[in-house]
């Protein structure tokens, strides 16, 4: 039976998803035979209580995937989203998640997270889960990410919104339908408008 637990978790991992410590805890099986898979390098730690194949790529979404599997009700939200669209060149040191305004913030302490409060339908407004190699992503859409940005352009900076507006329009990752509804929803349509006019007249 015992030979039986490794090969489940290593199944697990050829599946190409990361491992969760609680996830082999919920299926009967002792974390320590976790340890016992890197030591003998057939299992890599990723990340506090994440574990994958030793084939498994380290991608750039890695701590995006790890924040939404230890916050699950979080949203990926802001830098992190425009960098996940591929809207910036920029590469934050935290990711960026948006949570409810009452909620508990969670203790995280890996991977380092800024959380953003937000309420209603602007934290329930343009939520997608984007399969990625390794797993899921649970991020704001792209129409959503930029109108997020100019809400909250005393974070981020009216620059970095300028930029992702321009970058969404000129890859057409979205349409002026989907702009104008996400500006609307965060209240920023006046502060909008002169942008996505002059972006229409060009």
């Amino acid at each position: 039976m015992a030979k039986t637990k490794p090969n489940r978790i290593l199944r697990l991992a050829a599946q190409g998803h990361l491992i969760r410590s609680k996830e082999v805890s919920s299926l009967g099986i002792p974390r320590n035979y976790l340890s016992r898979l890197v030591r003998r390098g057939q299992l890599k730690r990723v990340g506090r209580g994440l574990y994958a194949s030793d084939s498994f790529p380290i991608t750039e979404n890695l701590s995006l995937i790890e924040a939404t599997a230890r916050a699950p009700k979080g949203v990926i939200c802001l830098l992190s989203a425009l960098r996940f669209h591929n809207l910036t060149t920029q590469i934050p040191h935290q990711v960026w998640m948006a949570i409810d305004v009452k909620a508990w913030t969670p203790r995280i302490t890996y991977p380092p997270i800024r959380f953003v409060r937000m309420s209603g339908v602007a934290l329930q407004f343009g939520v997608k889960e984007y399969p990625v190699r390794g797993g899921t992503v649970r991020a704001f859409s792209v129409a959503k990410t930029v109108a997020d940005c100019f809400k909250f352009r005393n974070k981020v900076g009216t620059d970095v919104a300028l930029e992702a507006l321009r970058e969404c329009r000129r890859l057409r990752k979205a349409s002026m339908d989907d702009l104008w509804a996400a500006a609307k929803v965060c209240r920023v349509a006046n502060i909008m408008r002169p942008y996505l006019e002059s972006l229409q007249v060009a």
